[in-house]
């Protein structure tokens, strides 16, 4: 079974500011977070702990598994480039993404969602037929292309929807092909 955590909230956050590679670590709220989802998950043993190289989200998944995780860059959040940090309402937005041709160093959506998928593919490859439970700790956009590897890219291609909120977890698992 695959957990996929989104990190515990942080001060942007809770400020509106859109959050990349300079982001906050975990608030008291978030910290609290984070314990809840130690108390949601406690019944489970995990045999791999994976995340984000962001503060954030590997605070998160050690307070919630009580384990150091395995850090591994392709599950890093978004690069928001210029536009890291800014608040949402003064930002401006293609769709859910910052405007590229406003800010300089905005990762490209499909380079970002092709490293995503490079990483659920080798997880696939190595424990996809194995019984083994695995915790991924990352973003909103991070858990959003999990979600869609899972359950396909959505039709408005806004994988947003498919993330979970501060905190929250979902679960997946690999379908065996025949």
């Amino acid at each position: 079974m695959i957990y996929v955590i989104r990190h515990g909230q942080t001060d942007w956050n809770k400020e509106g500011r859109l959050q990349g590679r300079r982001g906050l670590p975990l608030n008291e709220e978030g910290i609290r977070q984070a314990g809840n989802l130690k108390q949601q998950l406690n019944h489970i043993s995990f045999d791999l702990v994976f995340s984000s190289p962001q503060k954030r989200a590997q605070e998160t998944a050690e307070i919630a598994v009580g384990v150091s995780c395995i850090t591994d860059s392709r599950l890093d959040v978004y690069d928001l480039g210029e536009a890291d940090g800014l608040f949402k309402r003064e930002v401006k937005m293609v769709g859910p993404l910052p405007d590229s041709a406003s800010y300089s160093g905005v990762e490209d959506p499909l380079e970002f969602m092709k490293r995503i998928k490079h990483f659920m593919a080798e997880l696939e490859t190595l424990y996809g037929k194995k019984d083994k439970n695995i915790l991924i700790s990352g973003h909103r956009c991070t858990t959003g292309a999990i979600g869609a590897f899972f359950n396909g890219i959505p039709d408005d291609r806004n994988i947003l929807k498919l993330s979970s909120e501060n905190g929250e977890y979902k679960q997946y698992v690999f379908t065996v092909k025949k």
